[in-house]
Order: structure tokens, then C-alpha cells, then sequence
């Protein structure tokens, strides 16, 4: 698996990506992960010290996002060699931008199939980090890009119906798989609301919206804050949690204080996902999303499997997640209608007992096992079936 992104640098494809290669190692699988190295995040060159399957590479910085990293392509396949890592079975890319180059020309060496998964919605992302260039002539490129990647390898997997859709829409002629990340909802099922309150100094009483993810320009959370303003004016005393950071925070930090709503927002920064987040999760009445540019949507998952109340407006890859089964409450685009369905949720005890009940339910489909047991059955039909891999014993001897 290559990829320009991995933890500590927080995001969905960090997410995922850890998922998935933590149940493919559970069922017998090995599975070397090259990722790019973070100066001064404890993220070091060279095979981590802790899991040597594990392998950062040097990378650049990269000007339009300062958090996210390139990896230095000349220096991968060393590092690689280093590692004793010669051939895989399979080549799996997770990002389009130096993994993908590198992953093509490391499949055409060692003559293996190559897979790679559509994260992110381009889009809609480009105009936020290039916004001095057109908005058609962004999405132009982004379709043609998107188009001639895809079409260069053996398979394109999906995370929702959604995104598929979208990728045949731009003429892609390689086989598309819908493929989600799950989750294991016991891991979000404990946690400490009050702990996280009185560590904050947050009153017990107060009740409190839940935000997480990226702080980034398309996950909309200046609509979040006009939502806000419109709430206030019933609930004067309600706060909204961002869990998060990103290049966006300065922007909204200024929108924030121009909407005179620094009283009612806490800004909790990145939060380590096996212990504050779970209480940050425990801490809230609801959770709140709106963002129009999701390929899943996994935080919607978590908040359910919390037991939150989930409130949010429904596009892209979060269709899949909130349908009537999810028990959700489905906003329009509208800051004020967002509010009025929050403050319904917020009024109605037998509305939450509900709806906890109907996320309990849901978040048992998404399950993270079922989830990589589909992406092995995908490995084994491109590299010839399970023969091909090996048995899970003897796959333990050499990566796929």
C-alpha cells in the first residue's frame, strides 16, 4: 500500500488506511504500508521501530496545504530494498499524487496487478486550495486527471454508490468496486462525557454540538457556524465542539469572532481517536456535519456508534450512511432549517431514545471485518485467486 498521507497527519485516508491494514494483518495477511516521513511529528525515515511493515519515506512540503507532506519518489524503492521488501503479489494506491506514479512503476516491475482507491472528491477540492484559478477549468482538470489515473489500473475501488456514479460519469473504463472503510463499533462505545467536560471546564448542564473532522475549506464549517448564530438565538448558552485542525481554522476563527460566537464555540484541536475523541463523542447532545465533498463520511459512523443523535445534511458519500435506517436527522443546505431540525432533536428525549436506537442498528452493518474480507476477495480475484497469495500461513512470509 503507497500513500501520501498517513497519521499523525489526521484524516479519513489515515483512517482507512490503518483500518484496513489492521484487519488484513488479523486475517493472516502482511501488508507494507509506505507513507510519507513528518519532520518533527515523531515520524522518522526508514521503518518505524514499532511495526517495520511500516515504512516513511523523506518528503517535501508542500506550499498550498503546510500539513500534508509528498513523498520523495527516487528514494522508495531503497527504502524499500532496505526493508527486504523485493516483490509484493499486489500494488493498493491511496492517494493520486507521487504513490500513484510510484505505485504504477512498482507493479509494472514486478509484473503484479494494482488497485487503487478514489478517497477524495476533487472536484470540489481543488477550488479551495487554487482559488485563483477558475472554478470550471479546476473541475475540467480534476475530471481528466481522475480519468486518465483510473484508467490505469486493474481496479478503482469507491467508497460510496455516490462516487461511483460520479467516476463513470467521467468516461472511466476500469472495472469500479464500491468499497466502504467500516468501523468497530465497540471501539466508540465507551468513553467519558464528564471526564472531557470538567478537563475543558465545560458546566455539566451545558448542552453541547459535536463537530470532527478535518478543518479544512470543503468541509463546510462556516455553514456550521451560521447554523450556530441562527440556534443561539433560542439556546443562548449552546456550544459547538470542532474537533480538529486544518489550514481553514485562522478563516473561521475570524468568521467566528466577526459573528460575535466565541462564547459558544470550543476549539479542541486533534484528539488522540483511542481516548479523548471517544470522550469528546460522550461529552456531546448531537452531532452536527454538513460537508458536501465527503466520499463516506466515516465521522457520521463513529458519532452513531457514540450514541449521539446524528444531524446533517446529505450529499455525495454520506447518502449511503444516512437513510432511513440510520435513524438520522436529514437537514436541507438552509442555516436556519439546519437549526430548527437541531433544536427539535435537542427538545425531544423520545426523538433521541430513537434515534440512538436505530444508529445502534445501523453502525452493526458497517463492520471493518466485513469490510477488508470484500477487499481480500478483490486481491485474490486480480492476483489469481488465493493460491495465487498464498494461504494466510504462508502469506505471513512475504507481503501482498
Amino acid at each position: 500500500m503507497l500513500s501520501d498521507v498517513y497519521f499523525p497527519r489526521i484524516n479519513g485516508v489515515s483512517t482507512s488506511l490503518a483500518s484496513f491494514r489492521a484487519q488484513l494483518r488479523q486475517l493472516g495477511h502482511r501488508v507494507t504500508l509506505v507513507v510519507p516521513a513528518y519532520p518533527g511529528l515523531d515520524a522518522h525515515p526508514g521503518p518505524d521501530p514499532k511495526d517495520p511493515a511500516l515504512i516513511r519515506i523523506p518528503s517535501r512540503y508542500l506550499i498550498v496545504d503546510p500539513e500534508d507532506r509528498l513523498l520523495k519518489p527516487r528514494l522508495i524503492r531503497q527504502y524499500l530494498r532496505d526493508a527486504g521488501v523485493e516483490r509484493t503479489d499486489l500494488i493498493h494506491i491511496h492517494t493520486p499524487f507521487v504513490a500513484h506514479y510510484a505505485g504504477l512503476k512498482l507493479a509494472q516491475s514486478w509484473n503484479v496487478p494494482v488497485v487503487e482507491t478514489y478517497h477524495t472528491f476533487f472536484e470540489e477540492y481543488l477550488q479551495h486550495y487554487l482559488p485563483w484559478l477558475p472554478a470550471h477549468w479546476l473541475r475540467a482538470f480534476a475530471r481528466r486527471i481522475s480519468r486518465v489515473q483510473c484508467n490505469a489500473v486493474d481496479r478503482v475501488i469507491a467508497p460510496s454508490t455516490a462516487l461511483c456514479q460520479a467516476l463513470l460519469d467521467y468516461g472511466i473504463e476500469t472495472p469500479i468496486v464500491r468499497l466502504p472503510t467500516g468501523i468497530d463499533p465497540t471501539a466508540w462505545s465507551g468513553g467519558d462525557g464528564h471526564r472531557f467536560r470538567a478537563e475543558r471546564d465545560i458546566d455539566h448542564r451545558r448542552e453541547i454540538l459535536v463537530h470532527v473532522s478535518r478543518i479544512a475549506h470543503e468541509k463546510n464549517i462556516g455553514f456550521l457556524l451560521e447554523m450556530l448564530q441562527h440556534l443561539r438565538e433560542r439556546r443562548p448558552d449552546i456550544l459547538l465542539l470542532i474537533a480538529g485542525e486544518g489550514p481553514a481554522k485562522d478563516t473561521l476563527q475570524r468568521q467566528a469572532a466577526e459573528m460575535g460566537l466565541e462564547d459558544n464555540l470550543h476549539w479542541c484541536g486533534y484528539l488522540d481517536r483511542a481516548t479523548t475523541l471517544v470522550d469528546c463523542y460522550r461529552a456531546g447532545n448531537a452531532f452536527v456535519f454538513a460537508s458536501a465533498t465527503e466520499t463516506q463520511g466515516l465521522v457520521l459512523l463513529e458519532a452513531m456508534a457514540s450514541g449521539l443523535p446524528v444531524v446533517s445534511t446529505a450529499r455525495l458519500g454520506t447518502l449511503d450512511i444516512l437513510t432511513d435506517a440510520s435513524g438520522a436527522e436529514i437537514a436541507p443546505e438552509d442555516p436556519a432549517e439546519f437549526a430548527e431540525r437541531v433544536a427539535r432533536v435537542l427538545d425531544d428525549p423520545d426523538l433521541q431514545r430513537a434515534m440512538r436506537a436505530a444508529h445502534a442498528q445501523w453502525v452493526t452493518q458497517w463492520s471493518e471485518r466485513c469490510m477488508a474480507e470484500q477487499l481480500v476477495a478483490l486481491y485474490q480475484d486480480l492476483a489469481g485467486g488465493p493460491d495465487a497469495m498464498g494461504t494466510p500461513q504462508a502469506a505471513t512470509d512475504r507481503p501482498h
